[in-house]
């Protein structure tokens, strides 16, 4: 039971991953970059509107980008549906491994870029997979 209920967990939180991984690599398109236009303009305080999106070379790393976390959204989901129901806790540390990674990188890369709050924002990322892959309770029954 525990396990399938962290499995879920672990889909829903890789469900997200990859939907704004969709969203940001929809981006590159400028017919759909609000989102992330105000995303950014939002991080990249003061909310003016100066933050547009329009330069071909960013609209290209929006595309990169979204394309990577897609990409890592699905390998995480498919973790989450193969690895995680063998073996719970390589899953938890091949996927927490990735997440801190992920967190130091992007958020230092985020506060060097003076877009300090994206830092905050991914902390809420952080929270979704510390609590998609906690540990089980004590008083869990096994699978």
């Amino acid at each position: 039971m525990e396990n399938a209920r962290t499995q879920s967990w672990a889909k829903a939180a890789s469900a997200v991953v990859i939907g704004v991984g969709l969203v940001l690599a929809a981006a590159a398109w400028p017919p759909l970059a609000a989102p992330v236009a105000l995303l950014t303009d939002l991080v990249i305080w003061p909310l003016d509107g100066m933050q547009t999106l329009a330069a071909p070379e960013t609209r290209m790393f929006a595309a990169i980008a979204g394309g990577v976390m897609v990409g890592w959204g699905v390998t995480l989901w498919t973790m989450a549906a193969h690895v995680l129901p063998a073996d719970l806790p390589a899953a938890r540390s091949i996927a927490l491994s990735g997440i801190y990674t992920w967190f130091v990188v992007d958020s230092l890369g985020s506060i060097a870029a003076g877009a300090s709050l994206n830092g905050v924002i991914n902390i809420g990322f952080v929270v979704l997979f510390l609590y998609a892959f906690r540990q089980p309770s004590a008083t869990a029954v096994p699978d």
